[in-house]
């Protein structure tokens, strides 16, 4: 889990921010900072991986507050001006986010910075089963068996190829526990599993007798996935 923070002097910037964040399941927010001497303080109190952070904010820019960090954790930097890029590369950012960001643009960036961390090696051992739980037992479920898993609150409904579960896990947890080969999220409240589908119409994925939702801000992924 990349534990990230979001500097931003704009409101609905920020709320755009969180929202990517919430939706990725390798990203965890710490806080979220109006400008660069909240930020300082908020560093002082706890660990942070990544930091998003806006270049062009009153007081004290992104880019020379970064430069006064001792211990600099990995940055992506957002803006509206593009002019900014090549002195934000220059402090060894991970990425640069042009305003408004997509989704999609969003994704690549934190990929570049889990590649750096080294968290996107594959296990040595990798298991073709998930332990999951439901009605106070623990299901061994291969990942053949799971069709998609829908979200129901804080729980998830599992549909397998014989029955239902309802497990005790959010989402954002179970997507981790899902090998990414296999399985994708095509909406903040599903996840399939790739192999599985049958067809795409619209914005709706037929699995069985059962359809799944694309969401917008996954389409693009979504297609681009499970058309090759």
């Amino acid at each position: 889990m990349i534990h990230c923070l979001i500097i931003d002097d704009e409101p609905l910037s920020r709320n755009v921010l969180k929202a990517f964040v919430s939706d990725h399941p390798d990203l965890n927010l710490v806080g979220e900072c109006k400008d660069a001497f909240e930020a300082m303080e908020l560093l002082n109190s706890q660990p942070v991986d990544l930091l998003f952070l806006d270049i062009n904010m009153p007081k004290l820019s992104g880019i020379n507050f970064y430069k006064s960090l001792n211990q600099k954790p990995h940055v992506i930097f957002t803006t509206a001006y593009p002019e900014f890029a090549v002195e934000g590369f220059e402090l060894n950012a991970v990425d640069y986010l042009m305003k408004p960001i997509a989704f999609e643009r969003f994704v690549s960036a934190v990929q570049k910075v889990k590649d750096k961390s080294g968290q996107a090696q594959i296990p040595e051992n990798v298991s073709d089963y998930i332990l999951l739980k439901a009605d106070k037992k623990m299901y061994r479920t291969p990942f053949t068996d799971i069709l998609f898993c829908e979200a129901l609150g804080d729980y998830v409904k599992v549909h397998l190829t014989d029955r239902v579960l309802i497990v005790t896990i959010t989402m954002k947890k179970l997507l981790t526990e899902l090998p990414s080969d296999q399985f994708i999220r095509t909406h903040k409240s599903y996840i399939i599993n790739k192999s599985r589908f049958d067809y795409i119409e619209g914005n709706q994925i037929k699995i069985g007798d059962n359809s799944v939702s694309i969401g917008q801000s996954y389409r693009e992924e979504v297609l681009k996935v499970l058309g090759n």
